[in-house]
């Protein structure tokens, strides 16, 4: 469901963000993306959500070349930024109609999809309220919300827990679990190696824009005995 190949990205023509990148992540997987600050993270999803374009190398997402077809893959995808920047003016079930009219969700299929989203992040009571009242992890939940209310097949999140309460981390990682049983997809990023451990299918470890490893915990631990993927990590990325 989205094919990485051959992606370079440099910024101010200086810094090498990520060189010759090639990942896949196929239907029915949640992928774990790890790696140290500025290793890359945040530029490939920001490529493969479309906010910003390769220097050379094909993207695809459902099919569609992000490059060639941006509104129909971005159509495609549910993208959650590492930062909750919202219109802070608009109250919450206002700025989530506008997410609605933008994806061009029925208006009944929007109403019952935001009662159940609010509810299980427990967001409710909040939607009649300004985005300026809420708190860094309400806003993530509203966030979270908005990117999953069209019903895409694929879902990439940059950091997606972070600030939220640990019953809305249970419940987004349920429902990743979920999303994926339904043969969808799920490409997260992540410096809490705990939860790649326990979520994931499959991780994608990378440093300074190169891929070290790219494969399932039990191959990777299969290799490294006797070791946890904290332990591996610090090794892979070389700090001991």
């Amino acid at each position: 469901m989205i094919e990485f190949k051959a992606v370079s990205k440099t910024y101010n023509g200086k810094v090498k963000a990520l060189d010759n990148m090639n990942f896949s992540v196929k239907e029915g997987e949640l992928v774990g993306f790890i790696g140290p600050n500025g290793s890359g993270k945040t530029t490939t999803i920001k490529l493969l959500s479309g906010v910003i374009v390769p220097d050379k190398g094909a993207i695809t997402v459902n099919g569609f070349d992000v490059r060639k077809q941006p509104l129909k893959a971005k159509a495609s995808i549910g993208y959650i930024p590492d930062n909750p920047d919202i219109f802070l003016r608009l109250k919450g079930i206002e700025f989530l109609n506008f997410i609605g009219d933008v994806y061009k969700v029925p208006a009944d299929d929007r109403k019952k999809r935001i009662g159940e989203l609010a509810q299980r992040f427990e967001l409710t009571n909040a939607l009649d309220s300004q985005t300026l009242s809420y708190s860094h992890g309400m806003r993530q939940k509203l966030m979270v919300i908005a990117a999953l209310l069209h019903r895409p097949k694929v879902w990439i999140l940059d950091e997606p827990m972070t600030g939220l309460d640990p019953k809305s981390a249970f419940e987004l990682k349920q429902m990743m679990r979920e999303h994926t049983a339904q043969g969808n997809s799920v490409f997260f990023s992540t410096h809490v190696l705990e939860v790649a451990e326990k979520l994931c299918d499959k991780v994608i470890i990378i440093k300074k824009g190169h891929k070290l490893y790219d494969g399932t915990l039990a191959e990777l631990e299969k290799k490294n005995k006797d070791k946890n993927l904290e332990d591996i990590f610090l090794e892979l990325t070389g700090k001991q």
